[in-house]
């Protein structure tokens, strides 16, 4: 089990497109990181947990609770107004107490104003239109289409994403977009159903530009 924190401070409510998208580079910043590959010190929990199913779960934390969450071994990513923590995997019986306890509801949050278009030439995750999610599910599967468009790239390009800080969008696709990238051939995120959607709901896509 992957853990991410979102900072949730009383009246500072990160907006949602902003906590999508810092949840999905925090998932890549630890894919990326030294301490994942190879003899590093995250690399053999990182193997045995992309040898299973990849699970991710968003919990929120403010205060005390978010300065406690800092403490422990992971990277914190910053969006606009976003932060997310994100922790080295763990079997789900071994989760830090830390994490936890932190609540997993409570993170519906919202946009303050119309987005704009993806800038071109960035990765987007598009969500699936027709599925309602907290926020804090739709940040998980955003990990997760993030994840997959990390294995779909060559070193060459991943080197690039990194250089380019991970840069990417996340917008909801229209019904039409969204039937048009199911028979895209694109990395999609096909939900196990634990919780909020049915057992294989397609949530999220990810077109990388090549």
């Amino acid at each position: 089990m992957l853990t991410l924190v979102v900072r949730v401070e009383k009246g500072a409510r990160p907006g949602q497109t902003d906590a999508l998208e810092t949840a999905a580079r925090a998932v890549l910043a630890i894919l990326a990181d030294e301490r994942s590959a190879g003899e590093g010190e995250w690399a053999e929990a990182m193997r045995a947990w992309q040898d299973a199913r990849i699970r991710k779960v968003v919990r929120r934390a403010r205060g005390a609770e978010w300065r406690r969450a800092e403490a422990l071994p992971g990277i914190t990513v910053t969006g606009s107004d976003a932060e997310v923590r994100v922790f080295p995997p763990v079997p789900l019986d071994a989760v830090p107490k830390d994490l936890a306890k932190l609540q997993v509801t409570g993170t519906d949050f919202e946009d303050p104003d119309d987005l704009a278009a993806p800038e071109p030439g960035i990765p987007v995750l598009w969500i699936n239109p027709g599925l309602t999610m907290s926020s804090g599910k739709a940040m998980a599967q955003c990990g997760h289409a993030a994840h997959l468009a990390w294995l779909a790239l060559s070193a060459a390009g991943r080197k690039e994403w990194v250089a380019a800080d991970f840069a990417l969008a996340v917008r909801t696709a229209t019904p039409g977009r969204w039937r048009d990238l199911l028979t895209s051939g694109l990395p999609v995120v096909q939900d196990a159903g634990f919780t909020e959607v049915a057992p294989g709901s397609r949530t999220v896509i990810a077109i990388i530009p090549c």
